[in-house]
């Protein structure tokens, strides 16, 4: 045992003694999620347990844990089930993600939506949501008032990125708050829940609760820039896939609300002219040309500002914490969140 090392979202944590206690707890996690994914009738269990069985980073019940290291009690059985009800609401939304995105992929292996069809996989996902809800009682009301308003603005951020940007809105403001709903939210609840599970004081669980919304919306933000600035190779995915299915994210919108000629081109590249929607580019050439274009204009020097306000924004809540190792493995994933867009 003394030779396993923890990873946090591909970092090593090393292999003492903090490091195996996080590495036991994750390990619960994963028991208690197949298990609870398991106890259904055998009909749902195949497809319930489908996408915990294909793996994952498990980013939101190790936050979940690590925030747990702030109270008295964090090697409490409570933290192991707020963890993963944080990882099942997780689940269930990629199940229904990828019927929207009509997705035939996920982390490696075939979509629910595409092994069994769509409505399997969207019973799947409710099924998770159930088997959540259930879990969550065993934490008291105030657990499960937190997960409802959680799944709510999971679903409300959900419904703004599908029905867009309105007249009088700005799209920048109305991205970042789906970018919040959809992501920052659910690691906030993470945070909030693994210090409130230990027994941590008030402004403990407020402070974990405010980081686990900067590092989710920065993971996202970051994930915008990874999408136009890497190289096919040292990422994992292919750059402009966001451009190839007509989502502008933080960078091309700034570029876009610009008035230079980066901007002019841009907006002839991405935007349809008749509907002012966004355009899908399907020619390779114009990919390379729009990735060509963002890559140095002002559009990304902002998102990249934006990102340094996160990371300090981060920071300083991250100063308020006691030091030791779980605030230094906290530092690591904010630094990692920045510093992987090169």
């Amino acid at each position: 045992m003394h030779h396993v090392k923890s990873t946090i979202a591909g970092l090593d944590l090393g292999s003492d003694e903090f490091s195996l206690a996080v590495k036991s707890s994750l390990a619960q996690v994963e028991d208690l999620l197949l298990r609870e994914l398991s106890s259904g009738d055998d009909l749902l269990t195949e497809a319930a347990t489908h996408l915990a069985k294909a793996g994952g980073k498990r980013f939101r019940p190790m936050f979940a844990i690590l925030a747990a290291q702030f109270g008295p009690k964090p090697d409490s059985v409570d933290v192991i089930t707020a963890a993963t009800v944080v990882e099942m609401i997780h689940l269930a939304t990629l199940y229904h993600d990828d019927v929207m995105d009509e997705a035939p992929m996920r982390r490696g292996a075939a979509s629910a939506n595409s092994r069994w069809g769509n409505s399997v996989a969207i019973l799947s996902g409710d099924f998770l949501f159930a088997r959540a809800s259930r879990l969550v009682s065993t934490l008291g009301p105030h657990a499960v008032l937190i997960i409802a308003d959680t799944f709510a603005e999971l679903v409300t951020g959900q419904m703004r990125e599908t029905v867009g940007t309105t007249a009088g809105l700005d799209p920048i403001e109305h991205y970042l708050k789906v970018v919040w709903e959809k992501t920052g939210s659910l690691i906030s609840a993470a945070g909030r829940f693994g210090a409130m599970t230990s027994q941590a004081d008030d402004a403990t669980i407020e402070r974990l609760a405010r980081l686990g919304d900067v590092i989710g919306t920065a993971f996202q933000v970051s994930d915008d820039i990874i999408d136009i600035t890497s190289v096919t190779d040292d990422s994992g995915k292919t750059p402009g896939t966001d451009l190839r299915e007509g989502v502008h994210t933080l960078p091309v919108l700034y570029a876009l609300a610009g008035d230079d000629q980066t901007a002019v081109e841009l907006r002839s590249l991405l935007v349809d002219s008749e509907t002012s929607r966004p355009r899908p580019l399907v020619d390779d050439d114009e990919v390379a040309r729009a990735l060509e274009l963002l890559r140095s204009s002002d559009g990304m020097a902002a998102t990249r500002d934006k990102l340094r306000e996160y990371q300090q924004a981060a920071e300083d809540d991250l100063a308020e914490l006691p030091a030791g190792p779980a605030r230094d493995a906290l530092s690591a994933l904010a630094a990692y969140t920045i510093e992987r867009t090169g």
